[in-house]
């Protein structure tokens, strides 16, 4: 018995010996691919626009993170693929089961090693993802703060900019002039379900390089009172400290997307909507995609292996084309079923998992298949 167990185990780190290179070169390409597409429409129009290079390069790879959550699953798809299909078109599987190894010994390392994949997959994106993805939001905003006619004033639908900082103070400017100073400045204390009680109106202002104060010129500040103008001062210059300002040259308006939040914050948020009977699909189907994503290794392993046998018993050959194309279709039909779930089209719990679960399916529909052969 022992020599059977021994060429078992031989055969089984073999198989790994093949897949962990192609999972690594695989790897590196599809973080590449996801970085660039997550911000082929910011980075060009940031440099043009006089952005840092420094600053632009730093939020490239604050997106990295979460590009290998998303990376590792499919990068071992198309690992598996190719290194089994080398070991198929060289006979070596051939030769494996001539020596009475089953072909269903190919899914015991494959799937440990996809297990190790979902594991580590979950913690960077519980772990790493939030962390960088809150830092992101600073380079975002001191990219806005050392240039802001990267916001784009002037644009179609960017006729004005609102920023807002942790005293809900709304910051409202007119327009950007050439070498960073704003123009037509409104300052206004908001109070929850009343009238604002201070407005502070200047007509030209500047952030102050490496800090967060505006540095306002000409203006004006009135205070209120049941909304009745009490004080009225008029200054030539001054300086108003603005905190935790949220500022963004994206459409999410510098708010954290709840993909991105830790699990506890994003449970205890969809327990309260859960609790108020609200409806908040995005929410819901973020949750769901926490444990989907990572469990997508495990899925589309399972297909893998399984097109392998399909493929060795038929006689065909899935190429490196092959392997491209199924990769790109699992990604297309994740991206499709996240954003119909994000918008209420589908329920949350489906929109997550079917992807995984059509993964599988076609699994064990190969598998029958390559059984009758």
């Amino acid at each position: 018995m022992a020599a059977p167990v021994i060429g078992l185990k031989r055969f089984e780190r073999y198989v790994l010996e093949e897949i962990l290179p192609p999972l690594v070169g695989a790897l590196v390409v599809v973080i590449v691919l996801l970085v660039l597409a997550a911000l082929e429409d910011a980075i060009a129009p940031l440099l043009a626009k006089g952005a840092n290079p420094l600053l632009v390069a730093r939020l490239l790879a604050l997106n990295v993170p979460e590009a290998v959550s998303r990376a590792l699953p499919i990068a071992l798809m198309f690992a598996t693929l190719q290194g089994l299909s080398r070991l198929a078109a060289d006979s070596e599987i051939k030769a494996a089961l001539s020596a009475g190894i089953p072909a269903s010994r190919l899914f015991r390392p494959v799937l440990a090693l996809a297990a190790g994949v979902t594991v580590l997959s979950f913690v960077v994106a519980e772990t790493l993802v939030p962390r960088a993805k809150v830092q992101a939001q600073t380079v975002q905003r001191e990219i806005v703060f050392d240039n802001p006619r990267v916001i784009g004033l002037g644009e179609p639908g960017k006729d004005s900019l609102v920023l807002r900082d942790a005293l809900n103070r709304a910051i409202s400017v007119g327009s950007v002039a050439a070498g960073g100073e704003l123009r037509d400045l409104r300052i206004v204390t908001m109070q929850i379900g009343q009238p604002p009680r201070e407005v502070i109106t200047a007509r030209t202002g500047r952030l102050k390089p490496g800090s967060n104060i505006l540095e306002l010129e000409n203006g004006q500040r009135i205070t209120y009172q049941d909304a009745r103008p009490v004080t009225v001062l008029t200054f030539e210059k001054g300086t108003l400290p603005v905190q935790d300002v949220q500022a963004s040259f994206e459409d999410n308006g510098g708010q954290l997307k709840s993909i991105y939040l830790p699990l506890p914050d994003l449970l205890a948020r969809t327990g309260t909507y859960r609790a108020q009977n609200i409806r908040a699909p995005a929410e819901f189907t973020a949750l769901h995609l926490k444990f989907a994503q990572p469990l997508a290794a495990l899925a589309l392993a399972f297909f893998a292996v399984s097109l392998a046998v399909y493929t060795f018993r038929s006689g065909l050959n899935v190429g490196l084309v092959w392997a491209l194309l199924l990769s790109f279709a699992y990604y297309a039909t994740w991206s499709v079923f996240r954003v119909m779930g994000e918008n209420g089209a589908l329920p949350p719990v489906l929109a997550a998992y079917a992807p995984d679960l059509i993964a599988v399916f076609a699994g064990l529909v190969l598998l029958r298949m390559a059984g009758r052969r």
